[in-house]
């Protein structure tokens, strides 16, 4: 059948697919996909030539990439050395005692294949495994680590199976260039991610700065993204795009996850988009299967060396390998954690390594790599075994999804059905007194009610009345979600404000700000030579902080001679921090230890700074009058938000009602921008056109809160 019309049979099964499942819904959706692929090739005799060599491309790249995009950051962080364990050393683990396994169960199965089988099976489905983890209410620690490993475990899981395939393939195998090649291609991939993600994004800036702000045509660029990140790195430097489209996705969800959107329209649109395109995608894999079964069941026969009961007794066993070796894997995670004492009050359980075992899910990731595997190898001959590999990988996803379908009832009380990718007491900040009046809503709007102002000013005054509603509305109890949601606003404000105010008094409030900021570094500085020599933290954490002040110093110098663009400031301040991680995290002390003085080091430096603020605003040879208000709120919510983030860092079993503070604020706050829009068009400031474009702003932030809420709850 010509492509056009199988691309058309494909889409239109994988939508009868979901018609289906409203009305099965105890049964994953990937099943039903799996039959009607089934029914359509026993039927009619349908196949699909497969191009292997554009497999990955075309399911792999946007696959990973968006699973990067959604990495969710603060309690995989805190969980990144178990979670990395298991997405590499577990994969590998898998990959070479599982696939020795799975060659004495099958020695007709080159070992090399057995291998690459084995490597295929170990990535498992993210979505599968959160909906399995939060319905079988496994313990925190643990639903993490597996929903974390589950995002990451793609990229090793494929590394080792193309190693395992190319040995296949060539025939031939060494340690040692293997070992150097995987250094390389994973290296350079990680460069070639951040390098060209890094790259994208500032295309992106710039086009803006130039007015070329087009929903459309920004919404193909970041669809495009992971297909050129991937085509590239492997074709040009030829390392892991893999790695490389991970990375992107990752950097991607670390500089754009804001709280409060500056183009709400483009991220309602680009999450949509990609919505339909692993809808698609992963529905379109699973249809695929379902087409591919008969025709590996055939070769398999007509080989002789199997029939079919063997072949699903080969499938069944392969799965019963790979769940035991990730429950055994789990039960010693959560042994040593407690013999360790990082977990001390949740005891190793034979039922929840059990379950963390059958989480796993095998999915979308698993089936395109195996139908990737070559036709043949370099002699020319077909590729060993190749039917059999294909029929065990296509059965331990059927009986991943069917064990996870049946023990999912019994191990929960919830009824929602399995979900898949298809399926698509320090001092606070508020407890220092400013001696000074800060006007929280900044300039006024004219009394003048024919005075008519831009729609940039007009988005500002709403979001000022936002803040000031934020403000109305703070706690000591939601003091982080307000100052996140401030600070995000007065962010986007000092973005409109470079378009509609006058250069120069613009650049007062700038130049304002560089100032009372050198005030803010001095009081930081004496703040951290004072913990040192209470030998409250290490010369390691002190040395580290310095240099953080440092480099805001160097920063403050370079903004008064405007001698770097902004953009390439933020992006170098961006890296610095990022390696200023990855070297605590790599460094030989204990790094629970290195963090929690790092979080002791961003309080008290912050309540230094703004006592340092306070005090030299209230001196008497100083007029607080001569500088801009917007400037001194700006760094006082900047420096209250520092000390709530550390403090919530240091106690972070608070993420859910965080995530319920900053809902309701928000909700609260978009209620304000509405009625801020009604008082603009009644005074007269507004045209009817420009509240409209306003109202249609603030519905598509609504349309984003709305849809991360169901996210959230999905």
């Amino acid at each position: 059948m010509p492509i056009i019309e199988a691309v058309i049979l494909l889409i239109v099964l994988v939508l009868l697919s979901n018609i289906i499942s409203h009305y099965l819904t105890f049964i994953p959706v990937s099943l039903i996909q799996i039959g009607l692929g089934l029914l359509v090739a026993l039927i009619w005799h349908f196949e699909i030539s497969l191009e292997t060599d554009w497999f990955l491309l075309l399911f792999i790249a946007p696959l990973l990439y968006n699973d990067g995009r959604r990495f969710p950051k603060r309690e995989l962080w805190r969980l990144r050395g178990p979670i990395f364990a298991n997405a590499i050393w577990l994969v590998f683990l898998t990959t070479i005692l599982g696939g020795f396994l799975i060659y004495k169960l099958i020695p007709q199965m080159p070992l090399t294949v057995a291998f690459a089988l084995a490597a295929i099976l170990s990535p498992t489905d993210p979505v599968a495994v959160q909906s399995i983890s939060k319905q079988a209410k496994l313990p925190a620690s643990l639903m993490h680590l597996v929903s974390g490993e589950s995002l990451i475990n793609d990229a090793s899981g494929l590394i080792a199976f193309k190693y395992a395939i190319a040995a296949t393939v060539t025939g031939a195998f060494s340690l040692g260039t293997a070992t150097g090649d995987f250094i390389y291609i994973s290296i350079v991939g990680f460069l070639s991610g951040l390098l060209f993600m890094t790259a994208i994004q500032l295309l992106m800036d710039f086009l803006r700065r130039q007015g070329i702000d087009d929903v459309i045509f920004n919404t193909v660029l970041q669809i495009a993204t992971p297909f050129v990140v991937y085509l590239v790195t492997e074709e040009v430097t030829h390392a892991s795009g893999v790695i490389a489209v991970v990375t992107a996705g990752v950097l991607y969800h670390a500089r754009e996850n804001r709280v409060v959107e500056d183009s709400p329209e483009l991220k309602l649109v680009t999450e949509k988009v990609w919505d339909i395109i692993i809808y698609s995608l992963n529905g379109v894999v699973f249809v695929i299967l379902g087409i591919e079964l008969p025709v590996a069941t055939s070769q398999v026969i007509k080989g002789g060396q199997f029939n079919t009961w063997q072949a699903m007794f080969f499938a069944f066993v392969s799965w019963v390998i790979i769940v035991a070796i990730r429950a055994i894997w789990t039960y010693g995670y959560m042994f040593f954690g407690r013999l360790n004492k990082k977990t001390p009050n949740e005891r190793p359980s034979i039922r929840m390594s059990l379950l963390s075992g059958l989480s796993g899910v095998r999915g979308a990731v698993t089936m395109a790599g195996v139908l990737s595997v070559p036709l043949t190898i370099a002699s020319g001959g077909g590729f060993p075994t190749r039917a059999l590999m294909l029929f065990v990988a296509s059965g331990v996803i059927i009986i991943s999804l069917v064990a996870a379908t049946v023990t999912l009832p019994l191990i929960s009380t919830s009824k929602q059905p399995l979900q898949t990718r298809a399926s698509a007491s320090d001092v606070g900040a508020n407890d220092i007194d400013l001696d000074v009046d800060v006007d929280v809503d900044g300039e006024e709007i004219p009394a003048d009610p024919v005075r008519q102002i831009s729609e940039d000013e007009a988005r500002a005054y709403i979001m000022r009345l936002a803040i000031s509603k934020i403000e109305e509305l703070r706690r000591p109890s939601n003091q982080r979600a307000a100052y996140d949601l401030i600070l995000d606003y007065q962010f986007i404000i000092r973005r409109l404000e470079m378009n509609y105010r006058a250069d120069q008094a613009m650049q007062k409030v700038l130049d304002d700000e560089l100032r009372l900021q050198e005030i803010t570094l001095a009081g930081e500085r004496a703040s951290l030579k004072e913990l040192r020599k209470g030998e409250k933290i290490t010369q390691t954490s002190y040395v580290g902080a310095l240099r953080r002040i440092e480099t805001l110093e160097n920063r403050l110098t370079q903004a008064q001679g405007h001698t770097m663009p902004g953009m390439l400031r933020y992006w170098r301040v961006f890296f610095k921090h990022m390696f200023r991680n990855v070297a605590y995290w790599l460094h030989s002390e204990d790094t629970e230890r290195l963090h929690a003085e790092n979080h002791l080091i961003e309080r008290e430096t912050a309540k230094a700074a703004i006592q340092s603020l306070s005090q030299y605003l209230a001196s008497s040879d100083v007029d607080e009058t001569q500088f801009d208000n917007q400037a001194v709120y700006h760094l006082l919510v900047r420096y209250r938000n520092q000390i709530e983030r550390a403090k919530a860092e240091s106690a972070p079993n608070h993420e859910e009602e965080y995530q319920h503070q900053i809902n309701k604020l928000r909700v609260r706050a978009l209620g304000a921008e509405r009625a801020g829009i009604q008082s603009l068009l009644e005074a007269g400031n507004i045209t009817w056109t420009k509240a409209t474009h306003l109202r249609q702003y603030v519905n598509y932030s609504e349309n984003v809160l709305v849809m991360s809420l169901n996210s959230e709850e999905g």
